[in-house]
């Protein structure tokens, strides 16, 4: 059933909240919505205190390693970690309390999509799926959803259709989606995407993009049949946001659990 998953933007060591289609190397043109006082590891507190489970921390660029670290000790063994996560490393964040590690650009050398490079992600934690979550982050491209890596502003061979989706689920316990042209902008979630997700995953998916009120967690349970969960960021109140308040979704997911 659709739930509420929070997250964890980090860039430069801050826990903000981004316009995710300005993120660059020079960041010349980086938008922000928000910039918390709070420290990363306030927000894993406040999640574990309400059983947020499923809850993404991201590194978005470098410089966010002790953030992060910040984080996965105030929830061990509970958050999910994604941004630059390599087979050199993903082992080390499991080891350092993530509770699975989200792999985007390693899976793509020179944009173009690897299955060798996800298998071998995949022994380096003894080829259990259930650490592995996918980041399937994508960005409109000739009315298709094309995967796009490093901040979301290299687009790559691959799809996000039915096909790639049946090939990758037997290597990863979920999907992590991004609609990158939507990140930040409280314009609306991707409709059309959040019902091709419902129809073509199987395993457990967290959308986001776009999310601007409360309403929208109806509107993701209506339209994936209750298959996809729907991540609010800029909109919430917890970063700056007016729409819709932390409590409202949390209270939001309770229902659904008592139903």
């Amino acid at each position: 059933m659709t739930k509420f998953r929070p997250c964890i933007d980090l860039h430069s060591g801050q826990v903000k909240q981004i316009v995710g289609g300005t993120l660059s190397d020079t960041n010349s043109g980086l938008k922000t919505n928000h910039v918390s006082k709070l420290p990363a590891s306030h927000f894993g507190n406040l999640y574990m205190e309400h059983g947020l489970d499923g809850a993404h921390v991201i590194m978005l660029g470098p410089g966010n390693e002790a953030a992060a670290r910040e984080a996965l000790k105030a929830w061990p063994d509970r958050l999910q970690l994604g941004g630059g996560i390599t087979v050199e490393n993903a082992r080390h964040w499991i080891e350092q309390g993530a509770e699975k590690v989200i792999v985007t650009s390693s899976l793509f050398p020179e944009a173009r999509f690897s299955l060798d490079r996800l298998k071998a992600v995949l022994s380096t934690l003894d080829d259990d799926v259930e650490k592995l979550v996918i980041d399937l982050s994508c960005r409109r491209t000739g009315g298709k959803w094309m995967v796009a890596m490093n901040k979301w502003q290299t687009i790559t061979d691959m799809e996000v259709n039915q096909e790639s989706i049946r090939l990758l689920e037997p290597y990863c316990s979920e999907f992590l989606i991004h609609a990158a042209d939507n990140e930040g902008l409280q314009s609306g979630i991707d409709q059309e995407l959040v019902i091709k997700l419902g129809q073509w995953c199987t395993k457990p998916v967290t959308y986001a993009g776009g999310a601007r009120h409360l309403q929208d967690l109806d509107l993701v349970k209506d339209l994936s049949a209750g298959k996809v969960d729907l991540t609010i960021g800029s909109a919430l109140d917890v970063f700056g946001g007016s729409s819709v308040t932390f409590d409202e979704c949390v209270r939001w997911n309770q229902q659904q659990s008592d139903r």
